[in-house]
């Protein structure tokens, strides 16, 4: 619920990704104590810092507000988030262009909500997005993408891996990490060959970082069409002359925008099963996530 009490319900978040998804529900201008409705509050520069005000009253709820982010984040860090969503524009829970007012009740939209702050300060890796910038097909795909990898990178790091599984794991994700990332891909491939070698927890810390840094970056066509073109290659003459020039033509127009993604993956995926690539059949740029969703009939 918002400020003045009305609210933003998401049908995508609730009805489809909720399907796959636990919620945890969290707002800290609530639960921090104030009444709803309430006056609206912002962000406002001063020689302290960026306090958080409401302007009506002059009320500065700013250390009750960083006091309520450190406890609640030690809250979730039990929950085992793979992600997390804010809300556009908020003081507390905005993640871009959130305005700071000066001296003279000018704003700048430049600004990071209090408590969003507080959890990407915390969780640098944590896969986040605001719930305005979802309505875009590229990064509603690309959020929730990186939300199963996280959740799939998690499991590996909560087992009892060891260098091998790591090597495996990084296997499974190389087209698509190539498909955001070549290069912090092959910076991803040196660590992973220090495996043996390096501290466990350093290790896992620095691989964190640099997966979910790579698949942050958005997947273009460009890259997309490469990735595709790459694992074409791995059919070589299993193909018949008119299968691969179908598959071919499908890659052609994805790339010249007059098919979705969809398309040429699904391709793909029924010539990895019909003929048991391997290889192929392993990796997670075929169904980064559950085909339910349909995030890739929209780019």
């Amino acid at each position: 619920m918002r400020y003045d009490g009305g609210h933003k319900r998401n049908a995508f978040l609730t009805e489809t990704f909720g399907r796959f998804v636990q919620w945890v529900p969290v707002c800290p201008e609530v639960e921090v104590g104030l009444p709803t409705p309430r006056d609206n509050l912002r962000l406002e520069a001063s020689k302290r810092g960026v306090r958080m005000v409401a302007p009506k009253t002059r009320s500065d709820i700013t250390e009750d507000m960083q006091e309520f982010s450190a406890r609640r984040i030690a809250q979730l860090e039990r929950e085992d988030l793979c992600g997390y969503i804010f809300k556009k524009g908020s003081p507390s829970c905005g993640l871009y262009r959130v305005r700071v007012y000066n001296d003279v009740g000018m704003p700048d939209p430049t600004g990071r909500g209090l408590f969003a702050h507080a959890v990407t300060s915390t969780w640098p890796w944590l896969p986040v997005e605001e719930e305005g910038r979802l309505s875009d097909p590229v990064l509603r795909e690309n959020f929730v993408e990186r939300v199963f990898a996280f959740r799939r990178l998690k499991d590996l790091f909560a087992s009892r891996w060891t260098p091998q599984d790591l090597v495996a794991f990084h296997t499974a994700h190389k087209l698509q990490l190539l498909a955001h990332s070549p290069v912090l891909h092959r910076e991803m491939g040196r660590l992973v060959g220090q495996a043996g070698s390096l501290p466990r927890g350093d290790l896992q810390d620095a691989y964190t970082l640099k997966f979910m840094g790579a698949l942050e970056a958005k997947a273009t066509r460009a890259k997309h069409t490469n990735v595709l073109e790459h694992a074409l290659g791995h059919f070589k003459k299993l193909l018949t002359a008119d299968a691969r020039s179908l598959m071919v033509e499908a890659i052609n127009d994805y790339h010249n925008e007059l098919l979705p993604l969809v398309v040429p993956v699904t391709l793909l995926s029924h010539h990895v099963r019909l003929l048991d690539v391997g290889y192929l059949g392993g990796q997670t740029y075929l169904e980064p996530h559950p085909k339910e969703l349909m995030l890739r009939n929209h780019v």
